[in-house]
This record gives structure tokens, sequence and C-alpha cells, in this order.
């Protein structure tokens, strides 16, 4: 080689149309093997592979970037013996392998988070944001080399004036450099992950979260629209993961049912006989009669009158059933909160709160288990003797006025 470029420069009028012929030609015939068999053979032996690492690879089209960089080398090795303005353009080949080689790492990096997302551990510990920060600080570095090259300057020269352009670049990337900081706190803390259901009023956001990204982290609503929100904005600002209740694999029903006050009374002893013959409650009517029999027989007197003396009524009764109807529903979780309780009385009549978890967290079940629940102690409060609360409509004002 060495003697056909020493051949080459002894004959210019040959060096002047052959040399660059050839170089041109090497070229293409290096970018067409490259681009037609080489990548094609590689695709070939990726298929027969079990490994999904290559497929990654070269679905990020890493080797194609790559088939870019055997004709810019051949131009670079070879253009500075050509003749006049040609050899010029070197500074331009080198800027422009420079440019394929951060393409390059940016697809390589792309691969790497994509493969490490098929982890699990990646649901943990999201890493795109760190990855987004790299190849921010890559592609700066590989700017300045680049304009150095362009320019004929030392990549020193241009950062010893870096530090003048300080401020405005602190201006420039200042939402990067917030959402870099709340990156960390996100994933140091483990605030937020992928999958979580986050529900962020200041932003009307109420789904799980799909992408956590260097600046957004995108939410899919459950209306199928996505709401995307700035990384540090969603750290100052308020929000609820339901984290703890997906793990938990129980999810809470706190719901109220409004009693007519003036359904509320005393049990007779014909309402007890009825009771008595519920499956969930009999037991309790037998223990609580007695004990309430017990007390009573030791004033003697004045019983006659209702409020003297202790007495079952059909409200406290009521809620002994629910209690009961819960402990003994195979849908509920029986080693978290169970209760039923009375709450402050209101002009809608009086509060009684269900305060208990489901044995699922799916939406579907848990509004389907929470429904039917409801059904049967709105179906049963008539056996109680007791209504529910109800605001009079236009059809109870016309049965009043006789229509």
């Amino acid at each position: 080689m060495k003697i056909f470029t020493e051949w080459m420069k002894a004959n210019p009028i040959i060096m002047e149309w052959l040399y660059p012929i050839l170089v041109i030609v090497a070229c293409i015939v290096v970018y067409y093997l490259s681009r037609t068999y080489l990548i094609r053979l590689i695709k070939v032996l990726s298929k027969r592979s079990k490994s999904k690492i290559d497929d990654v690879i070269l679905g990020q089209g890493v080797l194609s970037k790559l088939s870019y960089l055997g004709p810019l080398i051949i131009l670079h090795q070879y253009i500075e013996v050509l003749p006049g303005i040609v050899s010029r353009f070197q500074p331009i080949i080198s800027a422009l392998i420079i440019f394929i080689m951060l393409a390059v790492i940016g697809s390589l990096l792309n691969a790497l988070y994509e493969i490490y997302s098929g982890l699990a551990i990646s649901k943990k510990f999201p890493l795109k944001s760190y990855l987004q920060v790299v190849k921010i600080f890559i592609y700066i570095l590989g700017t300045l080399v680049i304009i150095s090259i362009l320019i004929g300057k030392s990549p020193l020269v241009l950062l010893s004036g870096f530090g003048a352009l300080t401020a405005v670049l602190m201006l420039v990337f200042r939402d990067t450099i917030l959402s870099f900081v709340a990156s960390m706190q996100i994933s140091t803390s483990d605030l937020v992950k992928v999958g979580d259901w986050v529900e962020s009023p200041t932003f009307g956001a109420d789904g799980d979260v799909i992408d956590i990204a260097l600046h957004h982290i995108k939410i899919q609503n459950w209306d199928k629209t996505i709401s995307t929100i700035p990384t540090y904005k969603l750290i100052d600002s308020s929000f609820k993961n339901w984290r703890g209740m997906s793990s938990s694999g129980g999810r809470r029903v706190k719901r109220s049912i409004h009693i007519d006050i003036n359904s509320i009374k005393f049990c007779t002893q014909e309402m007890l006989d009825r009771f008595s013959r519920i499956r969930y409650i009999s037991d309790y009517i037998k223990s609580k009669s007695d004990e309430l029999t017990q007390y009573n027989n030791q004033i003697q007197s004045g019983m006659d009158e209702l409020v003297n003396g202790r007495r079952m009524t059909n409200i406290g009764t009521f809620r002994a059933y629910i209690i009961s109807y819960l402990k003994n529903h195979p849908n509920v979780r029986q080693d978290m909160t169970l209760l039923v309780r009375q709450l402050q009385s209101t002009d809608t009549g009086l509060p009684i709160q269900l305060y208990f978890f489901t044995n699922t967290v799916d939406w579907i079940d848990y509004e389907n288990i929470q429904s039917d629940i409801f059904d049967h102690i709105m179906a049963a409060l008539k056996g109680f003797d007791l209504s529910v609360y109800q605001s009079p409509t236009g059809s109870d004002f016309n049965k009043l006025s006789g229509n």
C-alpha cells in the first residue's frame, strides 16, 4: 500500500482522477457489504440464539449506525492525500465520526435500559432518569469535541470558557437539574415506581404509573387518559400512593347507611322471638337477653316503663347482625379492622358506618363485593323494623295531597 501511495504521488494526474474514484468505490463497497451481508448474517445468528440481549441490540439499530463508520474511517484515512479543496473536508469527516459514535452510544444505553426493564428489580429501582442524565453528559462532551474539531481548537480552550456560561447553562438546564434531584429522591426513598396506583389531586391524576423519566412521570388515569407530570413538581406537591393497599391484599370499605330515627325503638318480646330465629344473631339474642334480665331483676321496681332498666333496641340488634354477617362473609378479611359504629346523627338520619376490608384489591371484584354486601343489608333493614332515611320526593308530596 505504501508503494502504491508513493506511485500515486509521483503521478499527480492519475492521482487527481483515479484516487478519488478508488476511495469512493471502497467506501461504497464497505457500506454495501456491511449493510447487506454482515448485518443480515448477524440477524440470522441472533434468531438462532436463545438470548434476548442480541435481539434488543439489533432492535435499537446499533449495527445499522455502526455501518456508517466504515466508509467514514476510509475517507478519514485517505482524504489527506487528495489535492485541493477535497482534503479540507477532513475535519467535517472527523466530526461525523464522533457524531456516529455518539449515536451508537445512545442506542447502546437504550438497549441496556430495555434489557434492565425486563428484570424484576427494575420496578423497584427505575434507572431511566439516570441513563438520561448520562446521555446528556455524553452528548455535551461529544458536542464540545465536534466543535473543537471544526474550529481547529483544543477542547480545553472551550472548557476554559465554560465557566462564563455556567449561569446560562443553569438557566437552560434548570428543569433538568431539579428533575434529576427529584429522581434521586424518588429512587432512594422508594416514593413511586412503575405500576403504582398514584392519586395527585393537584394535577388531576388518578391511575397507574406507566413511565418514570428524567423530566416527567406518566400516569394512565382510569379513563385511559394519560397525565404527564414534571418529576420535580410531583415531589413538591402532595400525592397519595396506594401501593400499601395493593401489597396488603385487602381494600377498605368505609360506607354508611342513614337510618330514619323515627323507626328506632325498643324491642318487644315478639320482636326478640323473631330475631332469635335469625341464624347469625340467635346466640347473641340469648346471651344479651340473659344479661339484661339479670341486671333488670336487681332493680325490680318500675320495670313496667320501657325506659327503666336496660332493654334491647332494634338498631343495636341490627348492628350486631351486621357484625356477625361480615364475620361470616367469605370475601371479608377477618385479620384486618372490622367494625360497625354509629356516627353523629344529622338532618339526614342516624348514620351506621361499616368499616371493613375485602380480601381482594381488584377494582371490579371489590365493587361487586361491597355492592352485594350493601344490597343484603339494605334488604334486611325491614326485618328489624327499621327504614332508611330518604328525602321526600315529588311523589311523596302527591300522596300527602291526596292525588
